[in-house]
């Protein structure tokens, strides 16, 4: 069974007014869009940044692509696999 931290996190309060998100939504934005950097740092692979982000593989690529974060890379790595194949 996984183990899991907790990390808390002050936000003031008028940032959530400005942003008119809840704790709870404020949460789950910050767990989606921290797995979006993540993985477009390559440090998370796909699976791993879906299931931070509680979703599945075929909707965090989604997710990617509404960020416009290519799940391919950059045109420099395509063209190093190219070049590696």
């Amino acid at each position: 069974m996984k183990q899991y931290a907790n990390i808390n996190i002050p936000v003031p309060q008028d940032i959530l007014l400005s942003l008119r998100l809840n704790d709870e939504e404020f949460a789950v934005q910050m767990k989606t869009l921290t797995s979006l950097m993540l993985y477009e740092s390559g440090k998370l692979s796909i699976g791993q940044a879906a299931a931070f982000s509680d979703m599945d593989e075929s909707d965090f690529i989604k997710f990617l692509g509404k960020h416009n974060v290519s799940v391919f890379g950059t045109i420099t790595d395509i063209a190093e696999d190219f070049v590696n194949a």
